[in-house]
């Protein structure tokens, strides 16, 4: 995203709309201007604001009168008076920032909008994670902080060591030059994302193990982390194996949110249906 200077009237609009902070005003140009390196390209500036066509010049003239009769004119808190937002032709690696930004975007390796993945959210129906296994979504970065791959690449290495199984309709993974490994492409590892999603499964058995194994890497990297469990639930909705372990560690459990997918699988195979016909 940029901001053309010539359509600027440095009204101050965007500044709070950007989720990163990546919008200030230049005092040395006096205009609007977006810090790329902190731009995630999530477009909420463009998609957020109203964007009136008035003319520039006409704005900027209006301001300077009101200025000299000590009033102050400004637009509508929600709008860009002069449409000077222009959205870039983003080319590889920085057309990754907005895959992972924009809630509607589609990742193209998966056709998910937002962070390019359903998570277990479908589980009843796409039967990621079976019976006898648990689920970790790793959840990297938030809005006014974001994430960068190589510290994504520090919990990808650190699970391939670990021997996990990474999802393979994720979107991180197929960023990887070598799954077996956890290795992330090298030329997007300094680009920012609001926030990415790397999702794993391994057998009940490691859930501490691998638990304490993001703690360890959550010290040495700056971006917010969070991360969510998921495992297979009895047939009256009773979870009693992966719930003691979570408390034992210190989480608090609170059923606040239930996906309920699609429903309980319970159409059985039809037998295939034959007619004798006779001549």
């Amino acid at each position: 995203m940029r901001i053309n200077p010539d359509k600027c009237v440095a009204c101050g609009n965007c500044t709070y709309v950007c989720p990163m902070d990546a919008i200030y005003i230049d005092p040395v140009i006096r205009r609007a201007t977006i810090n790329r390196d902190e731009c995630v390209e999530c477009y909420s500036c463009f998609n957020g604001l109203s964007q009136e066509h008035l003319n520039p010049t006409m704005v900027r003239t209006v301001r300077n009168v009101f200025k000299m009769m000590r009033l102050r004119f400004d637009p509508e808190p929600d709008v860009c008076p002069t449409a000077a937002f222009e959205p870039d032709e983003l080319v590889w690696p920085r057309v990754v920032r907005r895959a992972f930004s924009d809630p509607r975007v589609p990742h193209e390796s998966t056709g998910v909008e937002g962070r390019g993945t359903e998570e277990v959210k479908t589980n009843d129906v796409s039967n990621r994670v079976k019976v006898g296994e648990v689920g970790f979504t790793i959840e990297f970065g938030r809005p006014g902080v974001g994430a960068r791959f190589y510290e994504i690449q520090e919990m990808c290495w650190a699970l391939a060591k670990a021997g996990v199984s990474f999802e393979k309709k994720n979107p991180i993974t197929t960023l990887m030059t070598d799954v077996p490994s956890g290795t992330l492409r090298e030329d997007i590892l300094n680009e920012k994302v609001m926030s990415a999603i790397v999702e794993i499964k391994t057998g009940i058995e490691r859930t501490e193990e691998i638990i304490r194994l993001v703690w360890d890497v959550e010290k040495k990297v700056k971006s917010p982390i969070a991360i969510g469990v998921g495992t297979r639930c009895g047939t009256e909705g009773e979870e009693n194996i992966v719930a003691p372990i979570l408390e034992r560690l210190g989480y608090k459990l609170v059923r606040a949110k239930t996906n309920l997918g699609l429903g309980r699988a319970v159409l059985q195979a039809v037998p295939e249906k034959r007619e004798a016909v006779t001549a």
